[in-house]
């Protein structure tokens, strides 16, 4: 490809691209500036694509030897020294493996076989047990989750239409409606349906009226005999009047 037009590709089939979790927009907000973050991009998919978000983590976690990244260890060797701490292991073991089968994109998209002088290993095991080894067969594995990607799809834009985050009744509406939205065959038009005849999105709360702004306007300016007051000069001018 070459000049600056937008234009369709068309990607092949058995390529290393395909879906939101390849395109460079996503693979560069889930890294860091300098590298790539299993961690963040696993996060990522778990929110977005699964709607399972981990809860936030702990205070005071050691962060990588990001110099070491690339040279004498990979972030995956790193990762996995971390997750030996049962309390990390907890949410790292779900969301690690999904950003190991990335690891190929650099921290812009790019593909890659190396991270540095270390060869890339971009297998994973999910908790559940089923592994992958590459991009492809990570995208496969998520493709099959229809029902939990029609969970997420569905809260997300029920956060955007009802114009904040979803409360605990929100989302036991969500379920209800992704149950319909699957018996429906899965299609968008569905989704869209069952969120505007949701009661949430058709009770919304008012937004509170602002409180009414007192009256600037200067009162009447005539003298008690009915004529005009004087009028004063802009400050920084010279009067016209004569001097008092």
């Amino acid at each position: 490809m070459s000049g600056t037009d937008f234009r369709r590709v068309a990607l092949p089939v058995d390529g290393v691209r395909g879906g939101v979790i390849t395109q460079a927009s996503v693979l560069t907000v889930s890294s860091y500036a300098t590298r790539t973050s299993p961690v963040l991009r696993g996060r990522w998919i778990l929110d977005n694509i699964l709607a399972a978000p981990p809860p936030d983590p702990p205070p005071n976690v050691p962060s990588l030897d990001a110099a070491g990244v690339g040279t004498t260890t990979s972030v995956r060797q790193q990762l996995e020294q971390h997750r030996a701490d049962p309390i990390c292991a907890s949410c790292h073991k779900r969301m690690d493996p999904l950003g190991f089968g990335l690891e190929n994109f650099d921290a812009v998209g790019a593909w890659r076989t190396t991270d540095g002088t270390v060869p890339i290993d971009a297998s994973g095991t999910l908790p559940d047990g089923r592994t992958f080894a590459g991009p492809q067969q990570l995208r496969a594995i998520l493709a099959a989750q229809r029902d939990a990607f029609t969970r997420a799809i569905t809260g997300k834009l029920m956060t955007y239409a009802l114009g904040r985050g979803l409360e605990r009744a929100d989302r036991r509406d969500v379920a209800k409606m992704a149950k319909a939205i699957a018996a429906d065959r899965y299609r968008f038009s569905s989704v869209v349906l069952e969120i505007v005849n949701s009661p949430a999105f058709q009770m919304r709360r008012a937004e509170p009226k602002p409180a009414p702004v007192p009256d600037s306007t200067p009162a009447d300016t005539r003298t008690v005999q009915g004529h005009p007051a004087p009028e004063r000069a802009p400050q920084g001018t010279l009067s016209q009047e004569p001097g008092r």
